[in-house]
């Protein structure tokens, strides 16, 4: 499971540090990985994150590395509190 109390880091160049993730409508997890474009971590989430759906901004050592069952992973849409996709 995947769970958080992390709070956003926008400083500029620490991008590749932060993970986005939302439930996905197989109720599976999407994991988006931002990339310094001039915006911050929160303005990616906001214009990537589809429209609606709540996400997290995770350190990306809280992600898991071994990706073989990627699709069984699962997060609590309760735990998705960072904003919602625009």
């Amino acid at each position: 499971m995947l769970r958080t109390s992390l709070s956003p880091f926008t400083i500029k160049g620490h991008l590749m540090h932060k993970r986005i993730i939302y439930q996905n409508e197989d109720g599976g997890v999407s994991v988006l990985i931002p990339t310094d474009c001039g915006l911050t971590v929160e303005q990616i989430a906001a214009k990537d994150v589809p429209t609606g759906s709540p996400y997290k901004i995770v350190d990306a050592v809280d992600i898991p590395t071994d990706r073989t069952e990627r699709n069984q992973w699962v997060v609590d849409v309760a735990d998705l509190t960072d904003g919602v996709g625009s």
